[in-house]
């Protein structure tokens, strides 16, 4: 089975279609994959719900969505660094889910993972466990929260070989391979394929059987979001 395509537009083609739930894996701008990103937003598909940590910057990742008004709702931990992400959402042209950090992570763990369902103390006694089951145990009481399991997963990892196996670099593990695993159909962007049985099996983050969809984006930009240099100690 060829699981590599010629272009993130052909990768999505055939599979994004309106009002899908997506989830797209990457911290911050760290690891986020810029080329499907790309191929989405010209793919014109709207009423999206994107399950996502952050929304990008302005002009940026998933803020390019949000310019174009494909994304209907968000599911994500955090939007700080995004203004029209605010603008939108405090005009109430956005709906927004907030999902603590760790939950996110658990609900597509849990979704890629075949379960339904698990409960956390996170958000106890909050607005996050509004409306949601509570349970005691052992004395505490805890949140049910539901797994996320979306119609198709973007992520970005390292490297790749032919059968879809894949390494990450760093950060950019944060969220992608609970994304890749949790979707239906899962598009991964990585800057170099080799041929399957040239990694080492102990190197591998995430095996094949998760990965649908490959595509090559050998110089993608990665842009950094808040540069942060240290002071010489003399003031030059």
């Amino acid at each position: 089975m060829n699981k590599i395509y010629p272009s993130a537009a052909a990768a999505l083609a055939d599979i994004v279609r309106d009002g899908q739930l997506l989830a797209v894996g990457g911290f911050g701008l760290c690891g986020i994959p810029e080329a499907l990103i790309d191929a989405l937003k010209d793919s014109g598909k709207k009423d999206l719900t994107v399950i996502s940590n952050n929304a990008g910057v302005d002009g940026f990742g998933l803020g390019k969505l949000l310019e174009t008004r494909q994304i209907k709702k968000m599911i994500s931990s955090y939007v700080g660094e995004n203004k029209e992400f605010e603008r939108q959402y405090l005009a109430k042209e956005l709906e927004l889910e907030f999902t603590p950090q760790g939950t996110l992570a658990e609900r597509l763990r849990a979704g890629g993972a075949g379960i339904p369902a698990f409960f956390t103390r996170t958000g106890v006694g909050t607005l996050v466990a509004e409306g949601k089951e509570q349970r005691e145990f052992d004395g505490h009481t805890y949140v049910m929260e539901r797994a996320l399991v979306p119609d198709v997963a973007l992520g970005k990892a390292w490297k790749a070989d032919k059968s879809g196996n894949l390494v990450f670099r760093r950060t950019a593990r944060n969220f992608n391979p609970a994304a890749i695993m949790a979707g239906k159909i899962s598009v991964v962007e990585v800057e170099e394929i080799v041929e399957t049985g040239s990694l080492d099996p102990d190197s591998i983050h995430l095996p094949g059987i998760y990965v649908h969809r490959l595509v090559l984006n050998a110089t993608p930009e990665k842009r950094i979001e808040k540069r942060t240099t240290k002071q010489n100690p003399k003031g030059v």
